[in-house]
């Protein structure tokens, strides 16, 4: 006994002193970039109760360790500045000092695997890579935790940017901040998230998605699969699919053939990026409060077979990104899909053009923008290596919104439409811009309809700096227009600053992922 309550007392003394540890999230290190003209917080923890001292730029900043651990300082706002300085935190039992610590542009880089892309995987990201000798310009990386339990750390560091890191870092998200670097003249910081194949749904506390009424469908089908694949019966299908893929490596060892690919367990959904919940929890949360100026994102693909549910989903995310945050209505800059698939022979419905639709409905959100790509992907491969006219439209939007400078930034819009016998004239917003069309004189990827609803290829003339008549000899009386509405559309129309023209339908007409009403309850046979 008297053993038991020795170990038992050095078990408690050895736990007490692993406690009694300052401790900080990764986002806070050597190299790192704090946001300018806003007062940035610092947190960490250490024993309840326990006094806390921060010290940068010549200020001091008190705090106590409340009864959870936490405590929490806020810095004073201070103008960006390139000379390296040293934040430090003390108690009374130790002191950690970063050092080299910087302000200025603080950028969030998220969304799935076109954010992921790297740097090193574009077309010239060798050139690009070998000119990386930025050495106020940050990056860090936050690995990909999918779980439901919120994490407050990650494993990760700060770097200076250079040609061996940069290639491998998102080619986005470092050009968007190589252009912030260079033409603001600032120390840039880059937190990049991104998690290729990733849903909407699983960047977003799921407690909040829980709640609201219009993503009930959402919930209940993810309630019904994190049961169906913790069954028995999922149990046993996973095991005969294992059992049969070695039985096939094994023939196609004896071939001297490529092996199948293995089986997932379906309890990997669990833990992976598409329930929801699990990205904003083991990769948003840990970083989450953190000052910046703004996200940019690329996402939307693992969404497209749900459009529909997306015009919700999207800006709800934004809206409790910002309320998760705390800082306000922070800029937040994404990349409409661009063109992917196979070109189609004759128009119709387009899951992608729906999702792409959904996208640009969201900029009624404040201090939001959107790249308009529909001219730079590649249909036989959902990634375009072209990163870079991703980069240079996103930056725009920020240089002109967030800077204040002047620079043509939004793509033409659509505005209105008349409509005279065979004729169609569409109207769209240019933004003190004017349209060409791009090669040739002819404005192609437009399509009309009739009241049948049946589309038709259609051929647009430019008949004033924001106008295209639009006509088909298919159909005598159009009632809708439609432009770039498809998958992967051919379409050469832009503005005069080369922007080209944000994808757009006149109609209303139901979504083709509009979510079916369920069918009525059969009702039995009178005995």
């Amino acid at each position: 006994m008297k053993k038991s309550a020795f170990l038992a007392a050095a078990w408690l003394l050895l736990a007490l002193a692993a406690r009694a540890e300052l401790k900080m999230p990764a986002v806070f290190g050597d190299f790192m970039v704090l946001q300018q003209k806003q007062a940035n917080p610092v947190w960490g923890w250490d024993d309840p109760g326990t006094k806390v001292t921060v010290t940068f730029a010549g200020q001091t900043y008190p705090a106590t360790a409340g009864a959870d651990g936490r405590w929490q300082v806020k810095l004073a706002a201070a103008a960006a500045n390139k000379n390296g300085q040293v934040l430090a935190v003390a108690t009374a039992k130790e002191k950690r000092e970063f050092k080299d610590v910087l302000i200025g542009e603080v950028w969030m880089c998220s969304g799935q695997s076109n954010m992921q892309w790297s740097l090193g995987q574009t077309y010239t990201g060798d050139l690009e890579g070998a000119g990386a000798r930025r050495s106020h310009l940050r990056i860090i990386s936050v690995p990909q935790v999918g779980t439901q339990e919120l994490k407050t750390d990650f494993k990760g560091r700060w770097e200076i940017a250079n040609p061996e890191n940069a290639k491998g870092f998102s080619a986005i998200g470092y050009l968007y901040g190589r252009y912030l670097h260079d033409i603001l003249d600032v120390p840039v910081g880059l937190i990049d998230n991104a998690w290729g194949g990733s849903a909407a749904e699983a960047w977003i506390r799921r407690e909040t998605v829980e709640k609201d009424p219009r993503f009930a469908t959402l919930m209940a089908n993810t309630r019904r699969r994190e049961a169906d694949v913790q069954t028995e019966k999922s149990k046993a299908d996973f095991a005969a699919a294992q059992a049969k893929w070695k039985e096939n490596a094994e023939k196609a060892k004896a071939a001297k053939k490529a092996a199948p690919a293995a089986p997932v367990a379906p309890t990997a959904w669990l833990t992976g990026n598409a329930r929801p919940g699990n990205i904003f929890a083991g990769v948003v949360h840990p970083t989450l409060g953190y000052g910046l100026r703004g996200v940019i994102w690329y996402q939307g693909e693992s969404n497209a077979s749900r459009a529909h549910e997306h015009r919700e989903l999207f800006p709800f995310l934004i809206e409790q990104w910002r309320k998760e945050q705390g800082q306000g209505d922070f800029s937040f800059y994404w990349v409409q899909l661009a063109d992917f698939r196979a070109e189609k022979a004759e128009p119709g419905e387009s899951d992608w053009a729906e999702l792409r639709e959904s996208q640009t409905k969201t900029l009624r959100l404040p201090k939001t923008g959107q790249a308009v790509i529909i001219d730079v992907g590649e249909g036989r491969d959902i990634h375009p290596r072209n990163k870079y006219d991703v980069a240079s439209r996103l930056v725009r939007w920020a240089l002109v919104q967030d800077y204040g400078l002047k620079f043509p930034y939004r793509s033409p819009e659509y505005k209105s439409v008349a409509f005279d016998g065979a004729k169609a004239t569409v109207t769209l917003d240019t933004f003190g811009s004017s349209l060409r069309a791009f090669d040739i004189n002819e404005a192609r990827g437009f399509a009309v309809c009739g009241a049948d609803r049946v589309w038709h290829w259609a051929t647009g003339k430019i008949v004033g700096p924001n106008q295209v008549e639009v006509t088909s000899d298919k159909v005598a009386a159009p009632v809708a227009v439609r432009y770039a509405w498809a998958d992967n559309p051919v379409c050469n129309l832009y503005s005069a600053d080369g922007l080209p023209v944000t994808p757009f339908r006149t109609d209303d007409f139901d979504y083709t992922t509009k979510p079916k009403p369920p069918a009525p309850a059969a009702v039995a046979p009178k005995s």
